[in-house]
């Protein structure tokens, strides 16, 4: 895996819990995978209207999800620039899932996707359980953000394989990086104007829409990146917004990328730290955090060969165990505990030599993760809204993440066209709007304190803190029914959240056999 793949997937701040969706998601809503003879086959169903739009039948899927989703698709053309209205137009790919009661609610929930760079429709059956509660009395829609999976996709597919074989070096000189961004930036620029990508342009897009369909007031479902769309919406078009849940929030005043080492560091330190406390777990690896830190320090000198089985072919290959892979790893599977629970003990045999586990993890990981994200459109997102807050932090330059993130994004954002933000983009949102936050205690890229950060401003605001989780939470135990409950009364602070209470921890693996009985 080379440093560039690693940087687009640290990127990925929005990540929408892939592996704990990829247990939890079941076929309830799959499509039919029977194939008609041709007695039976019909012409198609006349297309559905909601408000001004025209649905067809559609099938949502992703490469990570169990199953396929059964939906209505559509299409709105927006102007990629409001202020040119005649000139260039968006077409943005819809969604929509209709409510199971025939007489649903008038307010129709939209569901934000991560990012900033994931496709709200290629994603969304992964996130399908989190919403069948809500959808038993809500229509819920799904908008591709411009820029990003149907709605004119952003993605620099040529960097992806111009950094080499993995090792350090020629990924992070920042000749190599100006050359990859400069290559992005001019084949993206023949059908596109780069500074018109983002959030602010997105919220535009996303009223439109609701207009389109008839709807006056909308409720929104926020994840991670999508917290931050979330809010702006909120703000501007307060009168249209009913209702809000943000998972893992980004407060606005958050500036992408310089919190991101310093939240991994501590979230590891607290997961790893429930090891000290299974007597069988600390006689057997010790201390994982500092085996972390011995591991990177060791790959960082020299990375190492490593025969290992192809985790998707079965095949055997060759290959070399990098920084990169590890620190990927450590960054991705802190996501979900369920995922972390297995590194102390893949770590703990790397550093007796055995590295083929850790080399087939990530290579697994890596080739999941790197296409589902719209490196452009991250870039017009950060370069607009973020990069000239930007700061490295000499405190976390010997960190798992350290300063690369920050620098090469600097080094992008010196190239990438920036828009435009409106004065009061990074301020607080403040709100009278019922607002439920939710956080995973162990969430690595938007920690509790983010939370905390946000719910201050909301008179109606409430923070759950789900314990023992990471990162995008909604559809862990019984949160799915608390997110429909509060969707149905739109009053978060008389929620009763105790079932929350049963949520177990997720102490680290003492052996091949999972954990101690």
């Amino acid at each position: 895996m080379t440093q560039r793949n690693l940087l687009r997937i640290v990127l990925a701040i929005g990540a929408v819990g892939y592996l704990a969706y990829s247990l939890l998601a079941h076929r309830h809503d799959a499509a039919p995978t029977r194939t008609a003879s041709a007695s039976e086959q019909l012409p198609p169903p006349p297309p559905r209207k909601l408000g001004a739009l025209a649905f067809s039948p559609c099938t949502l899927s992703s490469k990570l999800a169990p199953s396929a989703v059964a939906a209505q698709c559509s299409h709105l053309d927006v102007p990629e620039d409001r202020a040119h209205p005649n000139g260039r137009t968006i077409r943005l790919a819809i969604a929509w899932l209709p409510a199971r009661d025939d007489d649903a609610a008038p307010d129709p929930v939209f569901m934000l996707a991560g990012g900033p760079g994931q496709s709200a429709l290629e994603t969304y059956p992964l996130a399908a359980p989190a919403f069948e509660e809500t959808r038993k009395k809500r229509n819920l829609i799904l908008v591709d953000q411009r820029g990003t999976g149907q709605s004119h996709p952003l993605a620099c597919k040529q960097t992806d394989t111009a950094t080499g074989d993995g090792t350090q070096g020629a990924a992070d000189d920042p000749a190599t990086i100006r050359r990859l961004t400069t290559q992005c930036r001019d084949v993206l620029a023949r059908d596109a104007d780069l500074r018109f990508y983002t959030t602010t342009d997105a919220i535009a897009d996303l009223d439109a829409v609701r207009a389109a369909i008839g709807a006056d007031q909308i409720d929104l479902v926020g994840i991670s990146y999508g917290t931050r769309v979330a809010q702006q919406y909120a703000r501007t078009y307060a009168a249209h917004t009913r209702a809000v849940v943000l998972d893992s929030v980004a407060p606005n005043e958050l500036i992408f990328g310089n919190d991101f080492a310093r939240n991994l560091g501590d979230a590891l330190a607290l997961e790893f730290a429930q090891c000290a406390q299974i007597p069988a777990c600390k006689a057997r690896m010790g201390d994982p955090l500092q085996t972390l830190d011995h591991l990177l320090a060791q790959l960082a000198a020299q990375p190492q060969a490593v025969a290992y089985a192809d985790p998707l072919t079965g095949e055997y290959q060759q290959g070399k165990l990098t920084r990169a892979d590890v620190a990927m790893l450590a960054r991705m599977y802190a996501y979900q505990p369920i995922a972390l629970a297995t590194l102390p003990l893949a770590l703990s045999e790397a550093m007796k030599g055995h590295y083929a586990a850790l080399k087939a993890q990530s290579q697994m990981l890596s080739g999941s993760l790197v296409d589902s994200m719209t490196t452009g459109m991250q870039l017009s997102v950060i370069c607009t809204e973020d990069a000239d807050g930007l700061k490295t932090d000499p405190a976390q330059a010997g960190s798992v993440l350290g300063n690369l993130l920050v620098t090469t994004l600097q080094a992008q954002c010196a190239i990438w066209p920036h828009g435009s933000r409106p004065a009061d983009f990074h301020q607080p949102l403040v709100s009278d709007l019922p607002i439920l936050v939710l956080e995973g205690q162990f969430d690595p890229v938007t920690p509790p304190r983010y939370g905390e950060q946000v719910v201050k401003n909301l008179k109606n605001g409430r923070l759950l803190i789900l314990r023992g989780q990471g990162h995008n939470v909604m559809g862990v135990g019984c949160t799915p029914k608390l997110m429909a409950r509060f969707l149905d009364t739109a009053d978060a602070k008389s929620l009763d959240a105790t079932c929350l209470d049963a949520l177990p921890a997720t102490p680290p693996f003492t052996s091949y056999n999972g954990w101690e009985p």
